[in-house]
């Protein structure tokens, strides 16, 4: 399947070897399929790139987006040359520089990825070799182009000194696990751009990632792009990540590019009905889940072996006509953009699937949540330490919150910062240090699930932001759902099939995913089993750790209107972990902010996003991209609350004000030697720990 050797010259407009070496990367007429089948089953080949062709500059960023499954991480393999046994290029071409990819023998290509190109992968704790050092794996590539010892061991510990790692000396000294998480994705950009490639791939590198953090990688490939000239294909779900990184970006669906062109225009005035509905995907700022659902996109993308005669998206387009399921559409050039659709003119007027306005049934109306009537879960000064004597990690400290019937807290804050210790507590999983209390409709619980009867346990549940982890992959979601239903719920027999169908009803899933095992199921559909899950033993509380966290941009707003239908049926309360503060806004009553076991702010969502805001409460949300590509927006961007550094280790805790070590607001000796209280804010119920006034914070 392998495409044969021949020059990238030939073919291609503009024609020409000095053309050709303008462009960093050359794809033209790709199409990658895979060989399915064995023993047991005919063997065929599943077509999952189709008549793909774009270039890249020297020195641009080319962004890459679309829905699970349309073959990002497929294109990216085969640019590096990486692409599984089963799979290889049926025709086209893939050029670096003037060098065809696929005409170059083994010697040749090692060469070109030790020089020329390199890849920074989703997940760095899997990218880096968890055996070696950090400084010897960064050394590595040095010692590979022919350094000494010591010369490598120099270049790598200036490499991290670039990639804005303050401590470079001792990370050089840890091995993976000893670092964070937004550390690792560093160092693995360190080596990638060890060698000053010509062309650099990142495939979803901030996926998972603190808003923080992810802020800071993607300011520093821009600065390392601009200083090497490097060319970038950035892959990503996060369309406002690729808004505020790339000048053009590709939109990928079913395998073929349906939409390419520079990124302000593709995003302000998209010409193909996907890429309308992807950005109306998102919550917009300042909408809330009772200003009505999210849009979504209906259905799914054909599998790569369904036949389609006419154009692939039809199948879920509101515009489609009969020329449209009968005729392909071709890629049509739009001067700088290209469009493939029939109707490109008329894609802005795309039908919405969900209703922009408030809901008007009384079963999806949110309820006013009532705050005169005792709370239904209060945490009273929680703590929580790990360790020995010598080495105590505090965890949590004296955190005090409470969550009414029918409300949403989000909990916010960089990794390490208490939030997935503090859903332990609550669930029990973990038991707190003495002195602390969780009290659950006015009774105290039990420090763990052992001290709890069996209807306090049903009522806190958890949905995790992993379902692979969170579900047996070897049950049915008959099984699955069926298992809670009898063991926690006690649910007889005979009703179990009636609930069974009803929760599936509830969480939009169809009665033949029943005997599906969650391998069978998307990546939505498992994340809505682990909702039914949740919601089998009627509970009254839900923790929900990163629910979308990992989805695309059209699941994600498929679950969040889905915790906000359940929540207006049932009164259930969220409690909401995320690092996307999108999702908070829309689906949030109140918001908390952790850092390092500290509650630095809470309040009415409103209040806690529009300010005056907790110094760290505003680096958070200085730092979250947009999808805005205006100069002035840029401009905001580019003077974001920086915090330096990273959070201090909660064996070494900071004297007094926790966050004065980073904080950009920091008024001197008080914030270094006395702890803040948390003071009243800008309205009821809204407070902030801060030596400064919160009439004199930011907004």
């Amino acid at each position: 399947m392998s495409a044969g050797a021949s020059s990238c010259a030939d073919g291609l407009a503009p024609t020409g070897a000095d053309a050709l070496a303008a462009y960093a990367l050359s794809v033209e007429n790709l199409e990658v399929a895979y060989r399915v089948g064995g023993a047991y089953r005919a063997r065929r080949e599943l077509t999952v790139l189709r008549e793909l062709s774009f270039r890249i500059a020297h020195g641009e960023t080319y962004g890459l987006v679309g829905e699970s499954g349309c073959g990002k991480s497929t294109l990216a393999l085969a640019v590096v040359r990486y692409l599984p046994p089963n799979g290889g290029l049926r025709k086209g071409r893939i050029c670096i520089g003037e060098r065809d990819l696929y005409g170059l023998g083994d010697e040749e290509l090692r060469s070109l990825r030790a020089t020329t190109l390199s890849m920074v992968y989703q997940d760095p704790a899997r990218a880096l070799n968890p055996s070696m050092r950090v400084g010897k794996q960064i050394s590595e590539v040095f010692r590979l182009n022919g350094a000494s010892d010591a010369e490598a061991r120099a270049r790598a510990t200036a490499m991290l000194e670039r990639v804005r790692i303050a401590d470079a000396l001792s990370v050089y000294q840890r091995y993976p696990h000893q670092i964070s998480g937004g550390m690792q994705q560093r160092v693995a950009i360190a080596m990638a751009l060890a060698t000053h490639p010509q062309l650099l791939i990142l495939d979803e590198p901030t996926t998972g990632l603190d808003a923080t953090v992810e802020a800071d990688i993607l300011e520093l490939v821009g600065e390392l792009r601009e200083e090497l000239a490097t060319a970038v294909l950035f892959i990503s779900h996060n369309l406002a990540v690729i808004a505020s990184t790339c000048e053009r970006v590709g939109v990928l669906y079913a395998g073929a590019l349906v939409e390419e062109g520079p990124t302000a225009q593709v995003f302000a005035h998209p010409r193909h009905p996907y890429t309308v509905g992807l950005l109306r995907c998102l919550p917009q700022p300042g909408r809330r889940k009772d200003h009505g659902r999210l849009d979504s996109i209906e259905g799914t993308a054909p599998a790569p072996d369904e036949q389609i005669h006419g154009c692939r998206f039809a199948p879920r387009c509101a515009l489609a006509q009969a020329r449209c399921t009968s005729v392909a559409p071709p890629l049509l050039d739009l001067g700088l953009r290209r469009a493939r659709c029939h109707r490109h003119g008329e894609a802005h007027t795309l039908p919405r699937i969900t209703p922009d306005e408030p809901p008007t049934q009384p079963a999806e109306r949110i309820a006013a949540v009532d705050r005169s009537a005792p709370p239904l879960l209060k945490a009273v000064g929680v703590s929580k330490s790990f360790g020995t004597a010598q080495h105590r990690v505090r965890a949590l400290h004296g955190v005090s919150l409470e969550l009414w019937p029918g409300e949403t807290l989000g909990l916010v804050g960089e990794s390490g910062s208490g939030k997935t210790t503090l859903a332990r507590l609550l669930t029990g999983l973990l038991a707190p240090d003495p002195g602390g209390l969780i009290e659950l409709g006015g009774r105290a619980l039990g420090a763990d699930l052992s001290a709890r009867r069996a209807q306090e346990r049903r009522a806190l549940q958890v949905v995790f932001q992993n379902p692979d982890s969170a579900l047996n992959r070897s049950h049915s979601v008959r099984r699955i759902i069926g298992r809670v239903l009898a063991r926690l719920a006690r649910v007889p027999r005979l009703e179990r099939p009636r609930r069974i169908s009803e929760l599936m009803r509830s969480v939009r899933l169809a009665e033949r995913e029943l005997d599906l095992t969650p391998a069978q199921l998307s990546g939505g559909m498992k994340q809505r089993v682990a909702i039914a899950r949740a919601f089998a033993g009627d509970p009254r509380i839900v923790i929900c750790d990163e629910p979308t966290s990992a989805l695309d941009v059209s699941v994600q707003a498929a679950i969040l209107n889905l915790l906000a239908e359940l929540q207006a049926k049932r009164q259930v309360s969220y409690l909401l972990i995320s690092h996307d503060l999108g999702a908070v806004r829309y689906l949030s009553d109140r918001v908390a902010v952790l850092y390092l076991g500290r509650l630095m702010e809470i309040g009415p969502a409103e209040r806690v996003f529009s300010g005056p805001h907790h110094p760290y409460t505003a680096a958070l949300l200085s730092a979250v991209p947009s999808l805005d590509v205006s100069a002035a927006s840029r401009a905001r961007r580019g003077s974001r609350m920086r915090l330096e550094g990273e959070m201090p280790s909660a064996i070494h805790v900071p004297r007094g004000c926790v966050f004065h070590t980073r904080c950009p607001l920091k008024l001197g000796s008080i914030c270094e030697e006395r702890e803040p209280p948390l003071h009243a804010g800008a309205e009821p119920g809204h407070a902030i720990r801060c030596h400064i006034r919160a009439a004199d914070l930011v907004s």
